[in-house]
């Protein structure tokens, strides 16, 4: 009685273990997805960035843009969209 049995936290882990027990074959599981093969990522490696530290600015780029819309009001928003359309028509002249 002096064996500890070993307790699984991850109830997903303990299925698969029970599945392959009763079957008595190893279940095959798929290579899992990097976070850094994404391009911008790789980009990032080859400039010398912290890979991390790019994935966490990208992750909340993704979502700043839509969250500064909702504090702005109509007017600012209004402001900003028309000094972005004077800066874009300026560079064309």
């Amino acid at each position: 009685m002096d064996k500890k049995k070993r307790k699984i936290a991850d109830i997903n882990i303990l299925a698969k273990s029970i599945v392959s027990q009763a079957t008595g074959q190893p279940i095959k599981e798929k290579p899992a997805e990097s976070l850094f093969d994404s391009e911008i990522v790789q980009q990032a490696i080859k400039d010398g960035k912290d890979p991390l530290a790019v994935l966490l600015g990208q992750r909340g780029g993704l979502k700043g843009g839509k969250a500064r819309a909702e504090k702005l009001s109509a007017k600012k928003r209004k402001e900003i969209a028309k000094k972005a359309a004077e800066t874009r028509w300026s560079k064309k002249k």
